[in-house]
C-alpha cells in the first residue's frame, strides 16, 4: 500500500530528489523560473492628485507586499505552527508528514490527512498568481493531477536549496489568500482588523493564520463562530510548538474577535469629490500609451501588476470648482447633463474633469461610467457639435496667414455655400434645399462686418466668407496645429465648409486644450493627466511627457486674444464677467436645434471648456427647467446655459489667484454704419451766408440704436446695432452650425 502511495505522487519527487528518477525528471531539477523565487506579485495602485490626496486605491488583487521585518511575529508563527509546525525541520518534502498522512487516511478511509508543506503550498499559490485572471489557466493551476503535482514538488526542492526557510515563509505570508479579496497578510489586517500587521495581537494573528485553510467557512464576517474554533486550533499549535505560553493562549482564547472589517474598496468607483471619471482617464493613459508597454497585452500587464503610486496634475481645488459649478447649475436627475475640463496653458496639464452625472454603474440612479470629457477611445462618448466656440480655430488661421483683423467682409444675411479650395481639390457645393445656404442668426445681421464684431455678433455669413478666402485647407491645417485631427469617435477630418460653424463633434478636453493655447500665446502642448509614477518600492518609472509646438505666431495669439476680449467685453458672451473684474476672453456656441451649448473661455493661467446638452444627444433645450432654470421656446443659449457653469467653476478656481491680463494688440473699430432712421443733413448754405462753414446738425439717434427698438441704445465696438436676442442662438439652418 506504501509503495502504490508513494508512486502515486506523495513521496516520488523525494526519491527524485536523490537521484532514483528518470533521466528527464533529474534534468527539470537543474533551473527554475525567477518567478518562483521573487514572485511578480500584483499590488495594489493608489492614485493621487497634484497635492498628494488619494484619489483610489485601484487593483486587480489587493496586496501590499511587506519584508519579513515588517510583519508581525506572531503572525509568521502562527501560520507556520497551523500549515506546517515542522516547516524549519523537514526539506521541501516531509517524509514524516507523507508518512502520518498515510497512516490516518488508512484508518479512516478518506483522504482528510494531506502532506503538502508550505513550500509546495507556495509554489502552488505562485502558479495560481501567474494564472491572473485567466480562469482556464487558473483551473489548470489547480488541478489535483499526477503530472502536476510532481512538477510542484520538483520546483519545491530547488527552491529549497536557492532560497532560505525565511525567504520562503515571507514570500508565501505575501501570496496567500484570506478572503474578501484580502491577498497576502498586509491586506488580511487591514481588511478584518483596520491595522497594520505589524501591530496584530497574538489573537488576531491566529485569526488571520487560520482562515488560510478556508476562506469559505472560516469567514470571519460570516461565520464568527466557526473563525474563533479555528482561531483557538492555532492557539493550541502554538502553545504545544511553545511559541506562546499557556497564560498567552488563555488571555487570547479569552479575547473577542474583535472585527474592524472594511469592506473592499476598489477601483474609481470609490474616488471621492467626482473624481471618479479623471481616474478612469488615467487607467486609459496607462493602458494605452506605448510608455508603458510595447502592446496592448504589456499594457495592460503592467496595470494589472499594479504595486503603482501614480501621482496626477488634478488640481483638487479646481476640481472642486468644476464639480460644485456642472452639480449646482444642473442637476442629475435633468434630461441633460454638463460636462467641464480644465488646463493649465503652456503646460498641457488637465488640472479638473467634472460632469452632472455621478461615476457608477447603476442607471436607476443616473450614473454612468461614460466620461463626457474625453474621446470615446479614452472612455468618453462620440462627442458633441461646438457651435461657434469652433470659429476662433479659422480666425487664427485667417490671422497666421497675413490676413488683417480688419479685413471686412459683406457678410449678407444668407447666403450659398461658395465653392472653396480644399488640401487636395475644390469643394463645390452640391446640396439641396436648406443645406445649400448658411444664414445668420437675426434678421438685422446684415453687413459689412470687420473680425471683432463678426467674432462679438458670431456672424454666421462673416466666416464662410472668411473660409472662402483663406480656404478650408489652412484651416484644417490649424485645427491639426490645436490637436483636432479627428472627431471624438475616432472619425478622420472631413474638410466640408459647415466645420466652421461647429458641425465637428468634439470632446470638452479637445475644445478646452484649445482655448488653453489661446492662452498660451499659440502654444500648443499635447494634454497630460500623471506627473509622477513610482513603484511601492519607490523607484521611478517613465511617464507620458507633452509635446508642445508653436501653433502660430505670437503676433497671431495677441491679435486673437484682442478679438475674443472682445466677444466678453461687449459680444455674446458679456454677461459672464468675473470676480473683480478679471480679464478673460472666450466664445459661446449653441448647435442646431439646441441640442448642445458651449462655453469656452480662458484667462492666463486658466483654461474652462464646457459644455452642456443630452448625454446621447438629440434633447433639443427648449421649454425645459434645467437646474432652477427655465428656458422658454428660445430655448439654451451658449452664454445662458453652460456660460454660468463656466462662471461659476473660473470664480471658485480663480479666488485668491493673482490678476493677470491678456497680450493684446490694439484693433481699430470700424466707422458706425449709416442710421437709415438718421435725419439729412441741411443743405449748405449760400455763399456769404453768415452760417457758411458752419458743422451741419448731427443725425438723429448718434450713439444709439434704433429708437424703440429692442436693443435701443446697444453699440458693439462701435456702432453695431445689437440684433434681438443678441446672447446665443442657432441659425436652423440644417447645418447643425452657426451657434452663438
Amino acid at each position: 500500500m506504501l509503495s502504490g502511495v508513494l508512486l502515486a505522487g506523495m513521496a516520488l519527487p523525494a526519491v527524485g530528489a536523490l537521484g532514483l528518477t528518470a533521466k528527464n525528471t533529474a534534468e527539470g531539477f537543474s533551473n527554475i523560473p525567477d518567478d518562483f523565487k521573487t514572485p511578480p506579485l500584483s499590488q495594489a495602485t493608489q492614485i493621487f492628485d497634484a497635492k498628494g490626496g488619494l484619489i483610489a486605491k485601484v487593483y486587480e488583487r489587493d496586496r501590499t507586499v511587506l519584508a519579513a521585518d515588517q510583519m508581525s511575529p506572531y503572525m509568521r508563527q502562527a501560520q507556520v505552527d497551523i500549515e506546517d509546525a515542522r516547516f524549519y525541520e523537514h526539506g521541501a518534502v516531509d517524509l514524516k508528514g507523507v508518512l502520518r498522512a498515510i497512516s490516518k487516511n488508512a484508518e479512516s478511509g478518506t483522504t482528510s490527512q494531506g502532506a503538502s508543506t508550505l513550500t509546495q503550498q507556495y509554489v502552488k499559490n505562485v502558479n495560481v498568481e501567474k494564472a491572473g485572471d485567466d480562469q482556464a489557466a487558473v483551473l489548470e493551476a489547480q488541478r489535483k493531477t499526477l503530472g502536476r503535482k510532481i512538477q510542484e514538488l520538483k520546483v519545491a526542492i530547488k527552491l529549497e536549496e536557492d532560497l532560505t526557510k525565511d525567504q520562503i515563509l515571507t514570500n508565501y505570508l505575501n501570496i496567500t489568500f484570506y478572503g474578501h479579496q484580502a491577498y497576502g497578510v498586509e491586506a488580511a489586517a487591514q481588511r478584518y482588523f483596520s491595522k497594520n500587521n505589524k501591530d496584530l495581537t497574538i489573537a488576531e494573528a491566529a485569526t488571520l493564520a487560520g482562515v488560510v485553510q478556508n476562506p469559505s467557512q472560516y469567514d470571519p464576517v460570516r461565520f464568527p463562530e466557526n473563525t474563533v474554533k479555528r482561531r483557538n486550533v492555532v492557539l493550541d499549535k502554538m502553545l504545544e510548538n511553545k511559541h506562546i505560553t499557556a497564560d498567552q493562549a488563555k488571555e487570547a482564547k479569552a479575547a473577542p474577535l474583535g472585527l474592524k472589517f472594511k469592506d473592499p474598496q476598489n477601483g474609481c468607483i470609490t474616488a471621492q469629490a467626482g473624481m471618479g471619471f479623471f481616474c478612469d482617464y488615467v487607467r486609459h493613459v496607462v493602458k494605452q500609451d506605448p510608455v508603458f508597454g510595447k502592446n496592448a497585452a504589456d499594457r495592460k500587464k503592467f496595470w494589472d501588476q499594479g504595486g503603482l503610486n501614480i501621482y496626477t496634475t488634478l488640481d483638487p481645488d479646481k476640481q472642486a470648482a468644476a464639480q460644485n459649478a456642472v452639480t449646482s447649475k444642473v442637476k442629475v436627475t435633468d434630461p441633460v447633463s454638463a460636462a467641464a475640463t480644465m488646463m493649465e496653458p503652456g503646460t498641457g496639464k488637465i488640472l479638473g474633469m467634472a460632469q452632472t452625472r455621478p461615476y457608477g454603474l447603476d442607471p436607476n440612479k443616473n450614473q454612468t461610467v461614460v466620461n463626457l470629457n474625453v474621446d470615446a477611445a479614452m472612455g468618453g462618448g462620440n462627442g458633441f457639435q461646438t457651435g461657434s466656440t469652433f470659429k476662433p480655430v479659422l480666425a487664427a488661421a485667417a490671422l497666421e496667414s497675413g490676413m488683417s483683423p480688419t479685413q471686412p467682409f459683406p457678410s449678407e444675411n444668407k447666403i450659398e455655400y461658395p465653392t472653396m479650395s480644399t488640401c487636395s481639390g475644390t469643394w463645390k457645393n452640391t446640396a439641396k434645399g436648406k443645406e445649400r445656404s448658411v444664414g445668420n442668426e437675426s434678421a438685422s445681421e446684415v453687413g459689412p462686418y470687420e473680425l471683432k464684431q463678426a467674432m462679438a455678433l458670431s456672424v454666421n455669413t462673416y466666416f464662410v466668407q472668411m473660409e472662402q478666402k483663406v480656404g478650408l485647407c489652412a484651416m484644417k491645417q490649424m485645427a491639426n496645429k490645436l490637436g483636432i485631427s479627428q472627431t471624438s469617435k475616432g472619425d478622420p477630418f472631413v474638410e466640408v465648409p459647415s466645420m466652421v460653424l461647429g458641425t465637428l463633434e468634439l470632446s470638452p478636453l479637445t475644445m478646452a486644450n484649445v482655448y488653453a493655447t489661446f492662452a498660451a500665446r499659440g502654444k500648443y502642448c499635447t494634454p497630460v493627466a500623471i506627473n509622477k509614477i513610482t513603484t511601492v518600492d519607490g523607484k521611478d518609472i517613465k511617464v507620458p511627457q507633452t509635446t508642445c509646438s508653436q501653433a502660430y505666431s505670437q503676433d497671431t495669439a495677441d491679435a486673437l486674444n484682442a478679438v475674443l476680449l472682445n466677444v466678453t467685453e461687449k459680444g455674446t458672451g458679456a454677461s459672464l464677467q468675473l470676480e473683480g473684474g478679471r480679464q478673460i476672453a472666450g466664445k459661446t456656441g449653441t448647435t442646431d436645434e439646441k441640442k448642445a451649448a458651449w462655453f469656452s473661455g480662458y484667462t492666463p493661467q486658466l483654461a474652462t471648456a464646457v459644455w452642456l446638452g443630452g448625454p446621447a444627444g438629440g434633447v433639443k433645450m427648449k421649454n425645459m427647467k434645467i437646474g432652477e432654470t427655465y428656458y422658454g421656446a428660445d430655448g439654451v443659449f451658449g452664454a445662458t446655459g453652460p456660460g454660468p457653469i463656466w462662471q461659476m467653476a473660473m470664480n471658485q478656481a480663480l479666488r485668491g489667484a493673482p490678476m493677470e491680463t491678456l497680450p493684446t494688440i490694439n484693433i481699430p473699430d470700424p466707422a458706425p454704419k449709416p442710421d437709415p432712421n438718421a435725419t439729412a443733413p441741411a443743405s449748405p448754405p449760400a455763399t456769404g451766408d453768415p452760417n457758411a462753414g458752419g458743422n451741419p446738425p448731427p443725425p438723429a439717434n448718434t450713439g444709439g440704436g434704433n429708437p424703440g427698438g429692442t436693443n435701443a441704445g446697444g453699440l458693439i465696438g462701435g456702432g453695431i446695432t445689437l440684433p434681438p436676442g443678441i446672447i446665443g442662438g442657432g441659425n436652423g439652418n440644417g447645418n447643425g452650425g452657426g451657434h452663438r
